[in-house]
């Protein structure tokens, strides 16, 4: 498995990593047993970075990756890096990102995930005020100070906000909507990361499912799935359901795509190669919700490169099916 520098500090984390979402809401239900088993599949397989969130099943996703990480406290396996994010647990206004806030959420993570100082906290796509607030990032750094944190970083939902992140000093990482049918971040974002020394989190690689070409018109998604509620934005930024793309744009490009991939492969890893390939990406973080899953991610870092006239094509499916409706927005 490639590994790659994920902070400014040259840390370093497998290319593939897993996202965590679904072990606590927001998709089909994962049961105890199974996330445990998708965990040790993905670290055995070379996965080092798993991602989660504080809200993901109200700290069901956090929890459970402590339970798991107990395993390595006596194990010669190196205890992977696990990146949470906070401040999805307070009103969306820079007044409620204060330093007794961002306290009681980081030690609220410290507790589920059973550490004293969490590796990366990220902001949670907080609205545009946060990223301009110097005392926000001022009392990200008390919280490093304090060995409540050791890095910090943002996850955002534009482009315009990750160039202010990375503008600030302190930040490590950047965590961003990047995929087949998302593509402005490769613009100015990946450059200007790749020069600060930043590390980019790809999240929403498989386009909520779309590049993975298993979707049909009549495909059901349960009532507890964003894919379902989510759709037109109903509960929160639509670019994170299926990227912002239309389903019935996103199913047809799909199908394009699910042509274009090389012998041997998936459309989901043909989708997540496409993404490690790019320079200044750290690394990608799709969601698994079986152990055959992890292990057909994870096998991605040690895919061959695509080739030109495969990134060329792809690029050809975007300008034609997906540009004109997202590019702008994001």
């Amino acid at each position: 498995m490639e590994k790659r520098s994920l902070t400014r500090t040259g840390r370093k984390v497998s290319v593939v990593g897993l996202g965590t979402w679904q072990f606590g809401d927001g998709w089909a239900h994962v049961r105890e047993h199974d996330v445990r088993a998708i965990l040790d599949a993905a670290t055995l397989a070379g996965v080092d970075f798993i991602d989660t969130a504080d809200v993901y099943g109200d700290g069901r996703s956090e929890r459970l990756i402590g339970q798991y990480l107990r395993e390595f406290r006596d194990s010669p396996r190196e205890r992977p890096v696990v990146a949470t994010k906070l401040g999805r647990r307070g009103a969306q206004e820079v007044g409620a990102f204060s330093l007794d806030n961002l306290r009681a959420w980081s030690d609220r993570s410290r507790e589920n995930l059973g550490t004293d100082t969490l590796d990366l906290v990220q902001l949670h796509t907080p609205p545009d005020s946060v990223f301009k607030s110097d005392e926000v990032f001022d009392s990200l750094d008390v919280l490093v100070d304090e060995g409540r944190v050791k890095e910090y970083g943002v996850s955002v939902e534009t482009c315009a906000q990750a160039m202010t992140a990375i503008a600030r000093p302190n930040v490590a990482s950047v965590q961003i909507i990047l995929n087949v049918f998302r593509r402005k971040p490769l613009e100015q974002v990946l450059p200007a990361a790749r020069a600060a020394g930043v590390g980019v989190i790809a999240r929403v690689p498989l386009a909520s499912g779309l590049l993975s070409g298993k979707f049909r018109r009549d495909t059901v998604f349960a009532a507890s799935d964003h894919r379902h509620y989510n759709r037109h934005g109903e509960q929160f930024d639509v670019g994170e359901t299926f990227s912002g793309v239309d389903y019935e744009t996103g199913l047809a490009a799909a199908d394009e795509f699910t042509g274009m991939v090389p012998a041997g492969a998936t459309a989901a890893q043909l989708a997540l190669r496409w993404v490690t390939q790019h320079d200044g990406v750290t690394t990608v973080i799709p969601g698994a919700t079986s152990v055959a899953q992890a292990r057909s991610n994870a096998a991605v870092g040690s895919m061959a490169p695509l080739s030109g006239e495969a990134l060329e094509r792809l690029s050809e499916l975007y300008d034609r099916r997906i540009r004109a409706q997202v590019h702008h927005l994001w």
